[in-house]
C-alpha cells in the first residue's frame, strides 16, 4: 500500500473513533440536560436526528429513510474509497484528505443508521433564539471533506490549458 491510500485510511479511521466517541459521550453525559459552553452561540445538547441534514426525511416512512440513508453513507464511503485506491498517485494530498474526511464522516454516520436507527448529534450553535440544526463530528467531516474537495477541483488544482 502507498503512503496516500495509508493517509486515507488513517484519516478515515480517526474521524470514525472520534465520532464514535464524542457521540458516545454525549449520549452519557447529555441526556436530559444542556450544557452551555459560549452563552448566546454554543450548547453541548443531545438530539436524537432519525433525519439526514436539517432533519430532512425525518418524516418519510422507517423503511424508505433507513433505505436511503444507510444506503447513501454506504455508496459515499464506497464510492471515496475506490476513488483513492484506484486513483491514489494522481491525487493530490488536500484530495486524500478530503475524501478521508468525508468517508470517515458517512462511515461514522453509517454506524448509529444502522446500529441505532437514528444519528447522535450534540453540537448546537445558535444566535438568540435562532439555532442552526444540531450536529456531530462525523457531519462537520462531511462538510468540511467537500467544501476542500470542490474548493481544490475549483481554485487550487493545476489546471492544464489545451489549445
Amino acid at each position: 500500500m502507498n503512503k496516500k491510500v495509508l493517509m486515507f485510511l488513517g484519516i478515515s479511521f480517526v474521524i470514525i473513533v472520534l465520532d464514535l466517541f464524542t457521540k458516545s459521550l454525549a449520549e452519557k453525559y447529555l441526556a436530559d440536560k444542556t450544557i452551555e459552553v459560549i452563552p448566546g452561540l454554543f450548547n453541548l445538547v443531545l438530539v436524537w436526528n432519525k433525519g439526514a441534514a436539517f432533519g430532512m426525511l425525518a418524516q418519510a416512512p422507517e423503511t424508505i429513510r433507513k433505505l436511503i440513508l444507510v444506503g447513501s453513507s454506504i455508496i459515499a464511503a464506497v464510492i471515496t474509497a475506490g476513488y483513492v485506491f484506484k486513483s491514489n498517485a494522481k491525487l493530490s494530498n488536500l484530495e486524500v484528505i478530503s475524501l478521508a474526511l468525508i468517508c470517515g464522516g458517512s462511515v461514522g454516520n453509517l454506524y448509529d443508521r444502522f446500529m441505532l436507527g437514528q444519528v447522535r448529534d450534540f453540537l448546537d450553535f445558535y444566535i438568540n433564539d435562532h439555532h442552526w440544526p444540531a450536529f456531530n463530528v462525523a457531519d462537520a467531516s462531511i462538510t468540511i471533506g467537500i467544501a476542500l474537495f470542490i474548493g481544490y477541483e475549483l481554485f487550487w488544482k493545476k489546471r492544464k490549458i489545451t489549445n
